[in-house]
């Protein structure tokens, strides 16, 4: 890539993801064009783009120059000539095959069609495609613009190679599957941990802020800095994981057994958000998303200056 190249970026969809993408692609100097099929939609990108700009003047302050926002209204004027474009449409596979189908001729030989999916697997979006390998599943974390992760899978080695270029030019920290997967990787993990979390709800284990207060100041801090296998490699001691494991491999299976499934029931949601009404506590939902976006931005910041393991 030439250095006097911007990266120039499709965003497709502006609701939440969407335009979280297309701020942080401008921050760092990618030439940006957001499409939606709603008119108001599109009008009120720039406004709903302040509030992530300054989180990310905070973040990344040196970023340089921003890039050039284009509002289309027309597809083809989004996708034309796109490096990566960059798909947030519903999780509706037959919403997202039509949409490919309207502007897969016209994509650059080499560009990438990046599905922000969820809940979807490029197995299940692949068919919409004359050519898949023009297809990478590229997952974020919401909010996208502050949460660096990015789960990407495709079979095309070049184009994931070039999506990972681009997105670390963003920032970003791209990871990739070896195989596809329902809920990719940090979502599976995720899931994990709430099924346990509404378990323990359900049995009576503990209520709801305890829960949440024991993840916060236990193991979530610990897993800011480092991931879970790292942990218990420290958790060894001097003989590393090998020694957890031949140790305590044992009580970690106990633990495994003690495990549940929980079911949603009635009682149990209401449970549920009985509890978080309680660790609410009054505040609504953005005033609680404006502590979390200032608590990950000084997190992000810290982590910069901490030493990574």
């Amino acid at each position: 890539m030439s250095p006097t190249h911007a990266d120039q970026v499709a965003v497709l969809g502006a609701g939440l993801i969407g335009v979280g993408w297309a701020a942080l692609f401008l921050h760092h100097g990618a030439d940006v064009r957001v499409w939606d099929p709603r008119a108001q939609a599109l009008d009120e990108v720039e406004a709903r783009m302040a509030g992530p700009f300054a989180h990310l003047a905070e973040l990344a302050p040196d970023a340089g120059p921003r890039g050039t926002l284009t509002l289309c209204t027309e597809l083809a004027e989004a996708v034309t000539g796109a490096d990566l474009i960059q798909e947030n449409a519903p999780e509706n596979i037959a919403v997202k095959h039509e949409l490919y189908a309207e502007f897969e001729a016209l994509m650059a030989r080499d560009a990438i069609l990046a599905s922000s999916t969820s809940a979807l697997t490029w197995s299940d979006l692949s068919p919409g495609l004359k050519d898949p390998s023009k297809l990478i599943t590229a997952h974020p974390f919401n909010p996208p613009h502050l949460v660096p992760l990015v789960e990407i899978y495709g079979p095309d080695e070049a184009r994931v190679a070039r999506a990972k270029a681009i997105y670390r030019r963003a920032e970003r920290v791209p990871v990739r599957l070896k195989k596809d997967a329902t809920g990719h990787i940090a979502n599976r993990l995720a899931s994990a941990l709430w099924r346990e979390a509404v378990y323990m709800v359900q049995e009576g284990i503990a209520d709801v802020e305890a829960i949440d207060a024991a993840l916060v100041n236990g193991p979530g801090l610990r897993w800011s800095v480092l991931g879970a296998h790292m942990t218990y490699h420290l958790g060894g001691g001097a003989g590393g994981m090998a020694g957890y494991l031949s140790h305590l491999g044992p009580s970690q299976e106990r633990r495994w057994s003690a495990l549940g499934a929980p079911t949603l029931s009635a009682k149990v949601q209401a449970d549920l958000v009985a509890g978080v009404d309680r660790e609410a506590a009054g505040r609504s939902i953005a005033e609680l998303e404006s502590m979390r976006d200032k608590a990950l931005i000084a997190t992000l910041q810290t982590r910069k200056e901490a030493p990574h393991v």
